[in-house]
């Protein structure tokens, strides 16, 4: 059950009363406080929750402050609450109307905030602020004909948001996998009577691992011959568990036992063919047994050649960066133009003028769609050359070379708000955990606006 009261808002005065705390009115969390849409922002997240059953829950203003202050300062869980409860700032953004020394609410209240909001709410939230920083569109939105004419410009691009996970490689994928099957053949023998547990070398097989893993040099033929000893051990211990699991009348695997058993059986088979095969490649591959709906996406950026992650279909418009498409499989991003231009056009009522992207995005389906819209598009037109004044061509290069904007904030949001090292575990907390980061992206763009550097 939610509780907010609307109409209630702290004033600066009374806070800053309680025992004299000399606080500076023009702190910038003082002020993002005075400008942030709550109600409206309430609303949204109000949507995902039952206003009138179950027990009374923390006062949804202070969850959205709480996640703005987490992912702006690159905190943990724990650390945000202790650093909260430590500045009174923070606690006038976040609408206490005394101050509070201790922490507001459990650690693990953010995951299950994660799990229940979803990125879509996230969406929602920026879709509020770019309304509210362009009301002059807004209302141009309101009086659109049936034909309206295209305005604006869309910068696209598409960028990977990785997990942080650490950097995978067949040996350390097996023996994680062998571990794990360890553990189940030692839990599931706890419930049987038999005289003998399975027999699993684990000794053995983690001192070969140790090993070849301490080795900075690897010969590919002693490289092989362990990833073969590791696989032989998990396809044993797998045989061993259906024997256990046979002679138990009650199904005894909990959720995350089964998710474990379920990645073994499938590691076990990507690994087993990759060997047999001698590739490295397989569909859906598991680069993380933890984390198993993470796929590798080959980038060919210098340095970073591939990324473990989810992929991106980012826009940027006056500033606010928006994400239409989000995939943890590899795909082109050519195909994301005509999904970013159609999400153009919902939030403001008409098509871009123009649409600023790479190389990649100047297919003939692309080009095609844009010319029936009369949209234009950063692309070099095909067929012979047509001569052009050196006015049209430094218009052109011009407009190719501001789509590095979308590119810069791309990195402002890996650099300053950690989107390359997604630390949830589950894949619906990882694209909650990008929908915030996003959203406080955004925020610096929306507080700007109003004349607030944040």
């Amino acid at each position: 059950m939610i509780q907010y009261n609307s109409q209630f808002q702290t004033k600066f005065n009374e806070f800053n009363d309680l025992f004299n705390l000399g606080l500076n009115a023009n702190n910038r969390w003082v002020l993002l406080s005075s400008i942030l849409p709550w109600d409206k922002l309430v609303s949204v997240y109000a949507r995902k929750f039952d206003l009138i059953k179950g027990a009374k829950g923390v006062n949804p203003r202070v969850i959205i402050g709480a996640l703005i202050i987490k992912h702006k300062l690159k905190l943990s869980d724990e650390e945000t609450l202790q650093t909260i409860s430590e500045n009174p700032y923070m606690q006038m953004f976040l609408g206490l109307d005394t101050y509070c020394p201790s922490l507001l609410f459990s650690p693990t209240l953010f995951c299950e905030i994660r799990k229940k909001l979803g990125k879509e709410t996230f969406d929602k939230f920026n879709e509020l602020l770019i309304k509210l920083s362009s009301i002059e569109q807004e209302e141009k939105k309101d009086d659109v004909s049936e034909h309206p004419v295209n305005k604006g410009k869309l910068k696209i691009d598409a960028s990977v948001a990785d997990q942080y996970i650490r950097y995978p490689n067949d040996l350390g994928i097996l023996n994680e996998v062998r571990e794990n099957t360890e553990q189940l053949i030692d839990q599931l023998f706890a419930l049987l009577t038999w005289e003998i547990k399975p027999r699993t070398y684990r000794k053995v097989a983690h001192s070969r691992y140790v090993t070849m893993a301490k080795m900075k040099n690897k010969p590919k033929n002693k490289l092989r011959m362990e990833i073969r000893y590791q696989l032989n051990c998990i396809e044993r211990n797998l045989k061993s568990i259906d024997k256990m699991l046979e002679d138990i009348d009650d199904f005894p695997l909990t959720h995350k036992q089964q998710k474990k058993l379920i990645v073994a059986h499938e590691v076990a088979r990507q690994q087993r063919y990759m060997y047999d095969k001698r590739t490295n490649r397989i569909d859906h591959r598991i680069v993380s047994p933890s984390q198993p709906h993470v796929r590798p996406i080959v980038r060919g950026k210098q340095g970073k050649k591939v990324e473990f992650g989810s992929k991106l279909g980012l826009s940027l418009v006056s500033g606010f960066v928006t994400n239409e498409t989000l995939s943890w499989d590899a795909y082109n991003e050519s195909s994301d133009l005509i999904i970013q231009a159609e999400a153009y056009k919902n939030l403001y009522g008409c098509y871009p003028e123009l649409i600023q992207a790479d190389k990649i995005y100047w297919t003939n389906q692309n080009r095609t769609w844009c010319k029936q819209r009369d949209i234009r598009i950063t692309a070099v037109p095909k067929g012979k050359p047509v001569e052009k004044t050196a006015k049209q061509i430094r218009k052109e290069k011009k407009e190719y070379g501001e789509r590095n904007q979308i590119e810069g904030k791309i990195g402002n949001a890996k650099q300053a708000l950690n989107l390359n090292q997604i630390k949830a575990k589950l894949k619906e907390t990882s694209e909650t955990w990008i929908g915030i980061t996003l959203f406080v992206l955004n925020l610096s763009v929306f507080a700007k606006n109003f004349g607030v550097t944040f």
